[in-house]
């Protein structure tokens, strides 16, 4: 899978080291273990998947968040972009509205160590207790950027969210730069759908 990764265009030995040691198999129901290390999608029950190592890396990447840097998760999902995170020494905090998927994740992230700030709700209109942060990533796709989001993002931060209609979203990276957004785009990603008050309804 690593290889793969490298052979993709990933660079960052961060991001490499990170996926080499968090284990995907933990985090896939158990008829989908031996296809863990593929590098496609994976459903996770509830109508929701756990990405593809690719996309993980790539969102890993584009976010470029350093050892301490506070983190907003958007869709924890299974955990497994959670502990790539916490693997790499950020400061996360991940939101899941699917409370049993959260309560799966949590569990699973606990008995791996890997301490990250996690809660039940709305991730569209971010936590803005602990903002600013230092990145956002968003891990299902957004029909518009939130704009809570985009406030909740320290100077120099970076969101990362995938943007588009229900078949195929690109993927925005958005750079803060005082009251100015810069965006870069990268086309092709396929998400399920960001529910919320600033999402898919």
């Amino acid at each position: 899978m690593i290889q793969l990764l490298k052979d993709r265009g990933i660079t960052d030995d961060r991001v490499l080291s990170a996926m080499a040691k968090v284990e995907r198999h933990l985090f896939v129901p158990e008829p989908f273990t031996n296809r863990a290390y593929e590098d496609s999608a994976l459903p996770i029950g509830k109508g929701q998947t756990i990405s593809q190592p690719y996309t993980v890396a790539f969102m890993t990447q584009a976010l470029g968040v350093g050892k301490e840097g506070r983190v907003l998760e958007v869709g924890t999902g299974s955990g497994y972009q959670t502990a790539v995170l916490g693997e790499m020494g950020a400061h996360v905090f991940s939101i899941e509205r699917d409370l049993d998927l959260l309560a799966t994740a949590r569990k699973r992230l606990d008995r791996m160590g890997y301490r990250v700030a996690t809660k039940g709700g709305d991730g569209t209109i971010g936590w803005n207790e602990f903002a600013p942060f230092d990145g956002i990533i968003v891990t299902a796709g957004a029909p518009t950027i939130p704009e809570p989001l985009t406030k909740q993002l320290a100077d120099g931060g970076k969101l990362v969210i995938p943007v588009g209609d229900l078949d195929i979203q690109s993927l925005i990276v958005c750079t803060r730069r005082g009251d100015l957004f810069d965006q870069e785009k990268v086309v092709g990603f396929k998400f399920v759908p960001l529910i919320g008050k600033m999402g898919w309804r």
